[in-house]
């Protein structure tokens, strides 16, 4: 819920800062953000225990955070340049190559950042892949709707932002029924029954044209993925020791990352017709696309996700 309600203020925000002092506003609020909660964090946080002391593996963090921004560099970049070019072709080659650097050094050091044997396991796996292409939907759906609105019906970039908020509630209920579905259906029913849903507001969207049409696709939608996104977290942080769950959380958040650059980059690759044209011309083709991956996600979701219910967080133990 507090991500529907962020979801819906960045959404006003980005309107207004969009609309008054520009758009690069919407990255500078950042940094008085960021610097707040950097401030308010040691006195919110309990101190942690006393564990020893632990060598940081400074290598590994760099290797696979340029691995990463590699990657989502090239993906990006796809986004307005052909997939072949040297802009895209380069970041996301480079990214294999400290990819694979990053596990010949976690594999030799003695101290590694994590264990990458982990993202071998069932549940990390499922919940990392399920997250990637929850993400890619939201993400995507977003992304054509403000430039459709914008540049197709020619609304502004504070009505857009208005138009955006029905989505933004369904988000924040969607999330707070789910925790109830996941206690009496379980992780696969309601992974499964989201990303359908999400298929149908994606369909919507293709096949009808007009700012409401675009609230009520978006809004379905946004029904739809928010629950995926709960249980791609259930599924790689309940089914694991609570030793790997923050490693386990940190692979999870990563796919989200890479999973937000490959939604962008594929709609803005399959609508590039309507993108530079300002025209409605490839947005139907791009929520196909959107419409193709959550229903084969759909599909792949019950033998993906391991069975049983992940009732108790990590770190949660029965007595």
């Amino acid at each position: 819920m507090l991500g529907g309600i962020g979801f819906a203020a960045g959404a006003m925000l980005g309107g207004l800062l969009a609309a008054g002092p520009g758009w690069h506003w919407v990255f500078f609020v950042n940094l008085p953000v960021g610097l707040g909660v950097l401030v308010a964090l040691p006195a919110l946080l309990p101190s942690a225990p006393a564990v020893g002391v632990r060598r940081i593996d400074l290598p590994g963090a760099l290797l696979v955070t340029a691995a990463t921004g590699a990657l989502i560099l090239g993906l990006v970049n796809a986004g307005d340049r052909d997939w072949s070019s040297a802009s895209v072709l380069l970041p996301l080659l480079g990214s294999v190559v400290l990819y694979g650097l990053f596990v010949l050094l976690e594999r030799r050091t003695a101290a590694p950042l994590m264990d990458v044997r982990i993202l071998a396991r069932r549940p990390v796996a499922a919940g990392s892949l399920l997250m990637l292409v929850a993400t890619a939907l939201l993400l995507g759906l977003v992304f054509l709707a403000s430039l459709y609105l914008q540049d197709v019906r020619h609304l502004s970039a504070l009505a857009t932002g208005a138009l955006v908020l029905p989505m933004a509630a369904g988000t924040a209920v969607a999330a707070h029924l789910t925790g109830h579905l996941l206690a009496h259906a379980g992780v696969r029913a309601v992974a499964a029954g989201g990303l359908l849903l999400a298929a149908a507001g994606s369909a919507l969207l293709a096949v009808t044209d007009g700012p409401w049409w675009t609230v009520a696709g978006l809004t379905i939608a946004g029904f739809g993925v928010v629950p995926v996104l709960v249980c791609a977290t259930t599924t790689a942080l309940g089914f694991v020791p609570h030793e790997e769950a923050g490693v386990a959380s940190g692979v999870v958040n990563t796919f989200h990352e890479v999973g937000g650059a490959i939604g962008i980059a594929v709609v803005s690759t399959a609508a590039a017709p309507g993108i530079v044209a300002h025209t409605s011309a490839g947005f139907p083709t791009a929520h196909l696309v959107l419409a193709a991956a959550a229903l084969l996600m759909a599909a792949l979701a019950p033998v993906l996700i391991p069975p049983g219910r992940a009732e108790r967080p990590a770190g949660m133990h029965a007595h």
